[in-house]
């Protein structure tokens, strides 16, 4: 019933855009000074004595454009590129009589024949708000110098990152992370590394997408994020290096090159970037047991100091073929390579009834690990004609192998200090993940503004973990079948979408269905104590997407806007793994082979002014969620994800970007949500709801001779989660800028000034058991980050941005 009601919409809709009529037509061609097109150049159309912007558009390869659904009126033409002179003086005049203008040829001169003399005509705004994401520019965030593409994202509007790694967007996780277009294939520790190994000067834009459409994979119940990396668009061989020192407790580097070379027919292009690393985390976690009569028992006092370390290098290195002006084929390659050791230091003490000393547990754990990826996508995409159809094809393949030797020695000591037992806990865990994928996409645009979109997809993921360890208790050493795995899992989904857009004069729409088709299969191999056991799982369901923009004003001053979409949110592969992995010799992380898909309901209606306020109200539904809960059995500490039976998240937002002065605009995004979980759980039904408020300004300066400076910070209230109270936590940083040259720029930045980014909480629902942790890490520090460009400032050919894997990688975790 569900998709014949979208169907019926899709339909009633259709029928009453169609008939939506042209008020005037401008075209035209931009070329440079040899009358050579220029691809890539901002058209804007102007009204009024503040320049208001009516329409915008890029020129084509054969720098054409076209702007159309104008009203009638007066409008000034204005024409940019980087590296030339702006043209500001072509006047046009739509009426009745003349509804379609072609100003000709608008000649823009070179400002200079290298980058040094480049003149940079406009500068992006920091944030930019579209019918189906907000994209964040990441070059105006200054305080982010020096930092990781982890960094940026906690900088951006509604996003946050806790100390665990985990990102929110706009109240909810379950966010799903793409790097251009493609899946991360990474979740968890791995992916936390990853971004924390990408260098900020190596990002160009965020887009965030509480509600993405069609095309994108319906993986991620909490939305998604794309990370679009910088890409060199010049011809000849040029680029661009940078580096960045960071010192906070420990020291770390970034470093990043980019290079392109493009001749002929020809486009060669590639990303290098190393890091270093050494940070910190100080946990501690208390566990205060009681009697069944809810009397004292005694308590469990947990100190872990973590000291991870490592250096990761990745690589990025394509090529593009043209075959002629409507075909090109592409070759990209990728790689990451990491290698780490990760120390921890802990100590428990338990304390009796009496508050006196019992025994105390002194735990020197070490873990070796290492991290490896490969990947090759060959891509093809054709025109069909200009300006008209397309369609392209990805095929990718992609390896990970990753390796976890790890080693635990426990001692305990009687209050006396003497030491009454000795154990060693040795375990290697190697893993692998293969994932084929195949995608095909096809665009078709129509008249009026209407355009169609539809694609499919099929992708086979295969992962096999295995899992040994060897118990040593007074240097007699066994095989611990207890926690020794061997655990196998496959997963094919076929997918489709079918997506249709149109921009009218007051109303833009944007509807798809996509349907996504899963058959999961998982094995656990037995061992010695331990039977074989399997699961096999299928399931198909449909996706609808919807995007409904109305200006209320002829130039779209003020503008309302409608979303609603269904997303569904897998279990990450190594969730799914009943593997046992110890923090200690109380505390263990497990997975769980039995949980289920989630799926989410989200509803959006938001209006804007002049796109630089918006107001939103989104609500939220899922069902079956996956989160992290805690249950505690004679009192050893389990950790392992679980499905919460449905969460419903009620928020407003407030968001904007003002000019105060010409050197100065404030920048800001809050807002407040209310959660109400309710599942069944170890201790009985569960029943929790909170309500918390979110604050995230920022402040830019703009000062003389290329010095700009920033101030950001973020706050959050207490956050009641499902089974976590999480206390209030907030960040200030600071950053400045110096621009030497048009080439070399300069920045330093300070990063948790208060050092209050600190995670705390409460843990509730536990049998006859209060617990709390508060966990600190290398959050405050300074950097300094140099960025060196070099080449000519003329646009690319080609911006093939999607592989075919685009719903398996992000499931990839530790």
């Amino acid at each position: 019933m569900l998709h014949r009601a979208f169907f019926t919409l899709f339909l009633a809709l259709s029928c009453l855009f169609v008939f939506a009529q042209n008020m005037g037509t401008v075209s035209g061609k931009v070329t440079d000074s040899l009358q050579r097109p220029l691809e890539g150049a901002t058209v804007l159309l102007v009204t009024g004595a503040k320049e208001v912007t009516v329409k915008s558009a890029l020129s084509d390869d054969k720098g054409a454009f076209v702007l159309e659904k104008i009203k009638f009126g007066t409008y000034k033409l204005i024409v940019s590129m980087t590296g030339f002179s702006k043209e500001t003086g072509v006047t046009v005049i739509l009426n009745e009589e003349k509804n379609t203008i072609n100003v000709g040829t608008v000649k823009l001169m070179n400002a200079a024949t290298n980058l040094q003399g480049v003149t940079v005509t406009s500068q992006r705004p920091p944030v930019e708000r579209r019918i189906d994401r907000t994209v964040v520019n990441a070059d105006q965030m200054v305080s982010a110098a020096g930092s990781t593409a982890l960094d940026v994202l906690e900088r951006s509007p509604g996003v946050s990152v806790d100390n665990n790694g985990i990102i929110s967007l706009k109240g909810k996780n379950g966010v799903t992370i793409f790097v251009d277009d493609k899946f991360t294939y990474l979740s968890g520790a791995d992916l936390e590394n990853y971004l924390r190994s990408l260098p900020a000067s190596s990002v160009d834009q965020i887009e965030l997408m509480t509600n993405p459409p069609a095309k994108y994979d319906a993986a991620g119940g909490g939305g998604v994020i794309n990370i679009r990396l910088k890409r060199t668009k010049t011809k000849g061989f040029n680029g661009s290096l940078n580096t960045a020192y960071t010192q906070g407790k420990y020291a770390k580097t970034n470093n990043s090159a980019n290079f392109n070379y493009r001749s002929g027919k020809y486009n060669l292009f590639s990303t290098l970037t190393q890091n270093y690393a050494t940070n910190f985390s100080d946990l501690t976690i208390n566990r205060h047991f009681k009697k069944p009569d809810g009397s004292r028992y005694y308590d469990f006092l947990q100190s872990t100091y973590i000291k991870p370390s490592g250096l990761a290098f990745s690589a990025k290195v394509g090529t593009d073929y043209y075959a002629n002006e409507k075909t090109t084929f592409g070759v990209v390659l990728t790689g990451v390579t990491r290698k780490g050791e990760r120390n921890n230091d802990n100590t428990s003490q338990i304390l009796n009834t009496s508050y006196q000393l019992d025994s105390t547990i002194v735990a020197h754990n070490t873990q070796d690990n290492s991290f490896k990826n490969g990947g090759i996508n060959l891509n093809l995409r054709k025109r069909i004609r200009k300006n008209g159809p397309e369609f392209s094809i990805d095929a990718d393949y992609i390896h990970y192998g990753t390796g976890n030797v790890q080693e635990f020695n426990n001692f305990t000591f009687l209050a006396d200090n003497t030491l009454s037992q000795q154990d060693r806990l040795d375990g290697d865990l190697p893993a692998g993940i293969n994932i084929y994928s195949l995608k095909t996409d096809y665009t078709h645009p129509l008249k009026k503004g209407w355009k169609v979109d539809a694609g499919a997809k099929s992708s086979q993921t295969e992962t096999d973990n295995v899992a040994d360890y060897f118990s040593t208790i007074n240097n007699v050493t066994k095989p611990d079948y207890d926690k020794t795995n061997h655990f196998i899992y496959k997963e094919i989904i076929h997918a489709a979408y079918i997506n249709s857009s149109h921009e009218g004069k007051r109303w833009s729409m944007q509807l798809g269905l996509r349907a996504e088709n899963t058959v999961s299969n998982g094995k656990q191999l037995g061992n010695a104590v331990k039977p074989d056991s399997a699961f096999k799982r299928t399931y198909t369901s449909l996706f609808p997407t919807a995007y409904l923009n109305y200006k209320l004003d002829s130039v779209g001053n003020h503008t309302l806007t409608l979303d609603y979409g269904r997303r569904i949110n897998r279990p990450y592969y190594q969730d799914l793994n009943p593997f046992i992995s110890p923090l200690d010799k109380f505390t263990y992380y497990v997975g769980n082979p039995y949980l289920q898909p989630a799926y989410t309901h989200n509803v959006q209606l938001s209006y804007s002014y002049k796109n630089r306020i918006t107001v939103g109200f989104r609500y939220s539904s899922t069902l079956n969620n996956t989160n992290e809960t805690i249950e505690i059995v004679n009192g050893t500490y389990y950790s392992r994800p679980g499905n919460i039976g449905k969460i419903t998240n009620i928020s407003g937002s407030l968001e904007g970007d003002l000019p105060l002065r010409k050197w100065l605009n404030f920048g800001f995004y809050s807002e407040v949500t209310n959660i109400h979980s309710k599942t069944n759980f170890y201790t009985g039904f569960l029943d929790t709801q909170g309500t918390f408020w979110y604050v995230q300004p920022n402040l830019r300066f703009t000062f003389k001779k290329g010095w700009a400076a920033q101030l950001d910070g973020v706050y959050q209230t207490g956050l009641t989660s499902n089974q976590f109270y999480l206390l209030e936590r907030g960040r200030l940083n600071a950053g400045v800028s110096k621009k030497v040259s048009t080439a070399l720029t300069v920045r330093a930045a300070v990063n948790d000034i208060l050092y209050t980014n600190i995670n705390r909480g409460i843990i509730n629902n536990l049998a006859n058991t209060e617990a709390n942790w508060r966990n600190a890490n290398d959050s405050r520090t300074f950097s300094i980050a140099i960025a060196y460009r070099f080449g000519k400032a003329i646009a690319d050919l080609r911006k093939h941005s999607q592989n075919s894997a685009q719903q398996e990688q992000s499931r990839v975790k530790e």
